[in-house]
């Protein structure tokens, strides 16, 4: 019994030893995550998505996000639009595009919690980029700048967060969606070799 005892408040001990340690080993971690954060980022100033189009859809393309001072020049083409036709076209929160529809690509992304608007509205989503439109062979050129986001900054980070183009045009006021409707073509944003 008296063994028992003993061999039982070792492994109390250890445990409490065990988690004491955890928890340092957590306080370290937490003290320097930033740091280490931006160490881990600091190279990276350019992204890329590619956009495959949704299931019965030819939405796709290739969008690339540059760092440029306070702002992110974000640059590319989407095709396979019908011709003369405008988008609803966002970051979403998650870099997802395992699902037919592309609604696992989640809602836009939007880490300050502000209503939908467009993107030079004082208050909007992260990830509202606005609208695309399609040239009269069905092809929309992007070519926009972009505050509020960074392509692997500490502030709203787009790395590893999904690019959706949109059905209808974004009315750039309903909530929390503008109306864009169904999901036509989803990239995943993904570090890009500079250029």
């Amino acid at each position: 019994m008296r063994k028992m005892m003993i061999v039982g408040a070792l492994a109390v001990a250890a445990l409490a030893l065990g988690f004491g340690g955890c928890d340092e080993m957590k306080m370290d971690h937490a003290g320097m995550g930033g740091a280490a954060h931006a160490n881990m980022w600091s190279g990276v100033n350019r992204a890329v998505a590619v956009i495959y189009p949704t299931k019965g859809n030819a939405a796709s393309g290739v969008i690339y996000f540059d760092t440029m001072g306070d702002h992110v020049h974000v640059h590319g083409e989407v095709k396979g639009l019908t011709p003369n036709s405008t988008h609803g076209f966002h970051i979403h929160e998650f870099g997802d595009s395992s699902s037919d529809d592309g609604t696992a690509a989640g809602g836009h992304y939007n880490p300050e919690g502000h209503p939908h608007a467009g993107p030079t509205a004082a208050m909007h989503h992260a990830g509202d980029l606005g609208n695309i439109t399609a040239d009269a062979s069905g092809v929309a050129k992007v070519d926009e700048m972009i505050t509020g986001i960074t392509v692997a900054g500490m502030m709203d980070p787009i790395i590893g967060r999904g690019v959706v183009v949109h059905a209808a045009p974004d009315d750039l006021k309903t909530q929390p969606t503008g109306a864009a409707g169904a999901r036509i073509g989803v990239g995943v944003i993904g570090v890009a070799k500079n250029p």
